[in-house]
């Protein structure tokens, strides 16, 4: 009996000493946001080829709508999202006038033609509609989105994955959601797509290991950073664009964790969220690698809260790009 309590007291004793060396490892490694551009990142090309700089989010809002498309090695899949957007977009823009928008596709440091993809679009319909930003280097999703907001001039702006695994006419669902959420504190709101409606579904599609890393996921976000939303990762989500500077100039994580970090940071600034149910269709060529993207995500989400905890990292006023 003796020998089972010394056991019993070396585990805890062990797993209190882990506890602490991954505070330590958590809090020593963190990094800093990060808003500095290369030089090559401040422009955008016209129709013409000519260099113009991006705006900031700092700026007062131009257009009604931005729309910020991270791609990633994406010259196949997304002329098909891109002409859905697009066709979607000049449809409304024809029927009400007055409704003026922009798409910046963000090419996240891609081996292939994604830039040359993407400026087709600039030399269809203009430089005033379509703006292709290339990052010199792959920072990730997150961080991709980050740059593209920080460059928007949309009133509310739109971030929409490039594979068109969301029907963009849905739009119209997350902008009611947005209109809904009250109070609006200093017009701060943000709408989710969500595809938890569809879950009995995928479940029985994927396997029992798939299914244990997706509840395990979401038992994680809901016990370490985000309470309240059932779909955290679905890549359409409105944000107004003084929600936008306040969550994006604070955002750490660059990978696949950031929305829930970007959702976290919201609810410590206690902006309201809406959650709206959209079509969602899986498109192969995912960028997803289940079992070893699940556990970066899983080590993410554990360093996000132990990095606020010991305030390796806080919430910041909204900082200007360098």
């Amino acid at each position: 009996m003796d020998f089972l309590c010394d056991v019993l007291q070396a585990l805890v004793a062990l797993a209190a000493l882990c506890f602490i060396v991954v505070i330590i490892v958590a809090h020593v490694t963190a990094e800093m946001v990060n808003l500095t551009r290369h030089e090559k990142e401040k422009y955008f090309l016209t129709a013409s080829g000519e260099k113009e700089p991006f705006p900031s989010l700092h700026d007062p809002h131009s257009r009604e709508l931005s729309v910020v498309v991270p791609a990633y090695n994406e010259e196949f899949r997304m002329p098909v999202m891109l002409d859905e957007a697009m066709d979607y977009l000049e449809n409304r823009q024809k029927q009400t006038p007055s409704f003026t928008y922009e798409v910046i596709v963000v090419d996240d440091g891609s081996k292939d033609k994604t830039t040359e993809v993407a400026l087709r679009y600039t030399q269809k319909h203009g430089a005033d509609k379509v703006r292709v930003l290339t990052l010199v280097k792959n920072r990730g999703k997150g961080g991709a989105v980050r740059m593209g907001t920080l460059s928007s001039r949309g009133k509310v702006i739109l971030m929409a994955d490039a594979d068109g695994a969301t029907k963009f006419s849905d739009i119209d669902k997350v902008e009611a959601g947005l209109k809904d959420v009250e109070p609006k504190l200093e017009n701060m709101a943000i709408s989710c797509g969500s595809r938890a409606h569809l879950e009995k579904d995928s479940v029985a599609e994927r396997s029992a290991f798939r299914t244990f890393l997706m509840y395990g996921f979401h038992f994680l976000v809901w016990f370490l950073c985000v309470r309240g939303i059932k779909d955290t990762q679905c890549g359409f989500k409105l944000f107004t664009r003084e929600a936008a500077l306040k969550t994006f100039s604070s955002l750490h994580v660059e990978r696949w964790a950031f929305d829930v970090e970007l959702l976290y940071i919201a609810q410590c600034f206690k902006i309201p969220i809406a959650e709206v149910a959209v079509n969602w269709t899986e498109i192969e060529g995912s960028k997803l690698v289940p079992f070893w993207s699940w556990l970066q995500m899983g080590r993410d989400l554990i360093f996000i809260r132990l990095r606020y905890f010991t305030r390796a990292w806080k919430l910041e006023s909204p900082q200007k790009t360098d």
